[in-house]
């Protein structure tokens, strides 16, 4: 993986909390997108790769450039989009705290109540009564 990729990857795990296997899968689908190019052209995407651009530029991690021309007597638009390597360096070398708590947010209720330690017995003053 080139340099911008492995920068890629780093931003995307440390901004979205992401594995380091799926910030990876994502970075190389950015890195298949721009196909080795600065930028690309808007027109030349299809809907599913514009939503995801839209979305990481949500975060700032890619940019879109404005072009106007004449055709015909016309003004007319072309858009292209690339890399914003100044917020995704930014970004990779942030440096991120683990929060030792996030285990006890992530796993659901239900297994809180299935595994707790007492299974429905109840402390009273240093002994347990069943309920």
């Amino acid at each position: 993986m080139s340099g911008v990729m492995k920068l890629l990857s780093k931003a995307l795990k440390n901004r979205f909390d992401m594995s380091d296997e799926d910030a990876r899968a994502l970075a190389r689908i950015v890195k298949n997108i721009f196909n080795g190019k600065k930028e690309i052209e808007d027109s030349s995407i299809d809907k599913y790769v514009r939503a995801l651009l839209y979305e990481l530029q949500k975060e700032r991690f890619v940019k879109v450039r404005r072009e106007e021309y004449r055709e015909k007597n016309r003004f007319l638009r072309r858009y292209y989009w690339y890399l914003n390597m100044e917020v995704i360096k930014k970004e990779a070398s942030r440096m991120v705290e683990e929060d030792p708590g996030k285990i006890y947010r992530i796993l659901p209720k239900r297994a809180w109540l299935s595994r707790s330690k007492y299974n429905g017995q109840v402390s009273i003053s240093g002994g347990s009564k069943n309920m």
